[in-house]
């Protein structure tokens, strides 16, 4: 009886760890991904105000327009442009 007992403390012990990594790491997987999402963004974004500095077009960079164009991709940027577009 009492090898079963260590047994089942033991089972339990790593499944309560494999619970403890999981809450742990996927929070940071989430902020990896966040944080390359918004580089790329920024490169889209750079590359949209350099191509429209030939137009007179401009977007302003900061942290909105890098985490819109950073969560949505190519289609945010495009949704910034339109934005842009609109307001002038």
């Amino acid at each position: 009886m009492g090898t079963t007992n260590i047994v089942i403390a033991a089972l339990f012990f790593i499944i309560i760890i494999f619970i403890l990594a999981q809450v742990i790491i996927k929070p940071i997987k989430l902020l990896w991904k966040l944080i390359i999402n918004s580089a790329i963004g920024l490169i889209l974004l750079s590359l949209v105000n350099y191509g429209g500095s030939y137009f007179n077009f401009e977007l302003d960079i900061n942290i909105i327009t890098v985490l819109v164009a950073g969560f949505l991709g190519i289609p945010g940027v495009l949704l910034l442009v339109c934005f842009q577009l609109l307001l002038k």
